[in-house]
C-alpha cells in the first residue's frame, strides 16, 4: 500500500514493547447491542435543539402541510424534517441542497435534525422550490422570535 524508498543509513536500535501495558478496548467492527441515540450525541444546550423545538413547537407549518392532499404516490418527508434542515442551514450558513444532504450523513446535528434520515439533495430542492412563500414567512418568524 505504502512505498518505501531504499533504506540510507543505519537503523535506530528497536526498544522492546512494555508487555505489562494495557490499553483500552478498541475494535472497529464491534456491534452494538443497542443502537445509539442520536439524543446523546447532542449537547443540551447546541443550536441544532433550539432550531428542532422552534419548528416543532413555535413555528405554524399550517400552510406547508395544506398543500399535502394527494394520497397517491410515495411518501414525502414530513415538512417538519425538511424545515428543520432548511433553517439550521441557513443559520449555519450551509444554503446548498447537497450540502444539506451530505451533512445529513456526516454530521452529528444535521442527524439529530432529520432523525438518522438522509433527503437527497433534488427532495431538498423540490421542497425549498415548492413551499418557498411559506418557508420565507418562517424565516420571518424565526427572526422576529430571536429579536424578542
Amino acid at each position: 500500500m505504502f512505498e518505501a524508498g531504499p533504506a540510507e543509513g543505519k537503523k535506530p536500535p528497536r526498544r522492546a514493547a512494555a508487555a505489562d501495558k494495557t490499553f483500552r478496548a478498541f475494535d472497529p467492527h464491534q456491534v452494538l447491542l443497542l443502537p445509539p441515540s442520536l439524543d446523546d450525541w447532542l449537547p443540551e444546550d447546541h443550536l441544532a435543539r433550539f432550531v428542532a423545538d422552534l419548528v416543532d413547537e413555535v413555528l405554524d407549518l399550517g400552510p406547508i402541510l395544506a398543500d399535502y392532499t394527494e394520497k397517491r404516490g410515495y411518501p414525502p418527508y414530513h415538512p417538519r424534517l425538511m424545515v428543520r434542515l432548511l433553517i439550521y442551514g441557513y443559520i449555519t450558513g450551509i444554503r446548498s441542497s447537497r450540502a444539506i444532504e451530505r451533512k445529513c450523513v456526516d454530521d452529528v446535528a444535521f442527524r439529530f435534525l432529520a432523525a438518522g434520515q438522509a433527503p437527497d439533495f433534488r427532495s431538498i430542492a423540490r421542497f425549498r422550490r415548492r413551499h418557498l412563500d411559506a418557508l420565507a414567512d418562517l424565516f420571518l418568524q424565526s427572526l422576529r422570535l430571536a429579536m424578542t
